[in-house]
C-alpha cells in the first residue's frame, strides 16, 4: 500500500473574515397574508465594499408575533476592497403566516447618534379564507 500527501496552498490561509450587519434601506412585503401560505419578502441594502457579500438573515422570533430581521453580509479582511457608492443588493426569504394574529416585522435599519436601534416597522395582518 502506498500512501501520497501534499499540502494544497489555495492562498486562502492569510484571508481573515468577519461577520457585520448591514442596514436595510428598503423592504418589500405584502400587504397581507394568508393563513398557512408562504410569502416572500425582498430586503434591499446598500453593499459598503467589494468585500462585503450576503451571507444569511438574523431572524428572531421575539414574543408573540414580532420578529425582527437584519441582513449579515461575510466581509473578507486583509484584501484590497474598493468602497461601493451605491451598489444596492436585494435578497429574499420565505414566510409562512401559520396565526391569525397580526405579525409584527422589525427591519434593522442601523444605529441612531445616540446608540440606538432604528428599524423599519411593519403590521401584517393575516386573511383567513
Amino acid at each position: 500500500m502506498v500512501f501520497n500527501s501534499c499540502a494544497v496552498d489555495d492562498g486562502l490561509s492569510d484571508v481573515q473574515f468577519q461577520f457585520e450587519l448591514i442596514p436595510i434601506d428598503s423592504v418589500e412585503i405584502p400587504l397581507a397574508f394568508n393563513l398557512g401560505s408562504t410569502h416572500t419578502i425582498s430586503v434591499t441594502y446598500k453593499r459598503p465594499s467589494t468585500c462585503h457579500s450576503f451571507s444569511n438573515f438574523e431572524y428572531v422570533q421575539q414574543s408573540g408575533n414580532v420578529r425582527t430581521v437584519a441582513v449579515v453580509n461575510f466581509v473578507t479582511i486583509g484584501t484590497n476592497c474598493e468602497t461601493l457608492e451605491e451598489e444596492f443588493k436585494t435578497e429574499t426569504f420565505s414566510f409562512n403566516a401559520l396565526a391569525v394574529e397580526p405579525y409584527t416585522f422589525k427591519f434593522w435599519q442601523g444605529r441612531d447618534d445616540e446608540g440606538e436601534d432604528m428599524y423599519l416597522v411593519y403590521e401584517v395582518p393575516v386573511n383567513n379564507n
